[in-house]
C-alpha cells in the first residue's frame, strides 16, 4: 500500500486532455510488468488513480503511462512536468494472453484511450513477429484530434506484416481516412475467425458492440478477451469499488475472457 517515488523523465502530449509520462524509480531499482497490467499513480497531496502501463515490456524503464484528465488526480498527474515526483504502486492485475496467441492470428480492437492498455501488446507482437499469424489493429476515436500515438500509428501502417485500420466518428476538413464506429472495420479485417484471438479495450458500449460483431464474424467467445477498468481504488481487493458481479476487477482482472463476464456486461449498474 506504500507508493514508491518515481521521477517524471518525459511528458509527451497526445491530445488536448491526454499525455504520456515516462517514469523512472527515484532509487534506481528495476521494474518489470506484463502487457495489460496497471499501476496506481499517486499525486502527492491529492490522491491516487489506476493507470494502465502503456510502454514496452521488453524495455520497461522508464515505465510509460498514458493519462487522460478526467478528475482531480488524473488532471494533476497529466499536468506534471519533467523532474517532478509521483508515487507508484504496482504492477497489479492480469495480463493479455499474448503467449496463448502464438501461431494464431491476432486482432486488436481499441476505442479511444483503450489503445493505451493495448499498446504493450503491439510492442510484444512486433518484437516476436515470427511467432504469430496475421496481426490486425483496428482503432477508433471520436475525432482525428483524439487519436493517440499518431506517429507510431503512421509507422505501424507502413509495415507489410501488420494491418492497421483507423476510423473516426466525426471527421474534420482534410481527414482522408475511414469514418464510422470501430466495429465497421471488423468485417473486412484480414484474420481467420476460427484461428484468431481478439483483444478488445474501450468504452463498455463499444466493447459490447465489438463482441457482437466479432461473434458475427465467427470468432469463438472464449477467444475474445476484454479489459475492464472499473472504479479501481485500492488495487488489492479491499475497498470493493471495482466489484463487478462476483469479480473484483483489480484482482481477477482487468483482463477477462469474454465468457467470464458475458452475463454481466448487459446488466445496468453492475
Amino acid at each position: 500500500m506504500v507508493p514508491v517515488p518515481f521521477v517524471v523523465r518525459r511528458v509527451r502530449r497526445e491530445t488536448h486532455d491526454t499525455a504520456t509520462l515516462d517514469l523512472a524509480p527515484a532509487n534506481g531499482d528495476g521494474f518489470t510488468f506484463r502487457p495489460g497490467q496497471f499501476n496506481m499513480l499517486y499525486a502527492f497531496g491529492i490522491g491516487e488513480v489506476p493507470i494502465s502501463i502503456s510502454g514496452d515490456a521488453q524495455r520497461p524503464l522508464p515505465v510509460a503511462h498514458t493519462v487522460r484528465a478526467v478528475g482531480a488526480v488524473s488532471t494533476a498527474i497529466r499536468t506534471v512536468r519533467p523532474g517532478a515526483m509521483v508515487g507508484v504502486r504496482g504492477p497489479f492485475g492480469t495480463a493479455w494472453p499474448v503467449e496463448a496467441a502464438e501461431r494464431m492470428d491476432v486482432v486488436i480492437v481499441a476505442g479511444g484511450i483503450g489503445l493505451a492498455p493495448l499498446r504493450p501488446v503491439l510492442y510484444h507482437l512486433l518484437a516476436f513477429r515470427e511467432r504469430y499469424g496475421r496481426v490486425a489493429l483496428l482503432y477508433g476515436a471520436r475525432t482525428p484530434q483524439d487519436l493517440l500515438f499518431r506517429r507510431e500509428l503512421e509507422q505501424w501502417r507502413g509495415r507489410f506484416d501488420l494491418h492497421v485500420g483507423v476510423t473516426v466518428d466525426a471527421p474534420v476538413s482534410g481527414w482522408i481516412g475511414d469514418v464510422g464506429v470501430v466495429t465497421t472495420l471488423i468485417p473486412h479485417a484480414p484474420f481467420d475467425p476460427q484461428d484468431a484471438l481478439a483483444l478488445v479495450c474501450g468504452p463498455e458500449v463499444m466493447m459490447r458492440f465489438t463482441v457482437a460483431e466479432l461473434r458475427k464474424r465467427g470468432v469463438p467467445a472464449e477467444r475474445i478477451v476484454l479489459s475492464l477498468e472499473r472504479n479501481m481504488k485500492c488495487a488489492i481487493g479491499l475497498c470493493g469499488h471495482c466489484q463487478f458481479g462476483p469479480h473484483f476487477v483489480c484482482r481477477q482482472g482487468p483482463v477477462f475472457r469474454y465468457p467470464e463476464v458475458e452475463p454481466l456486461l448487459t446488466v445496468k449498474e453492475v
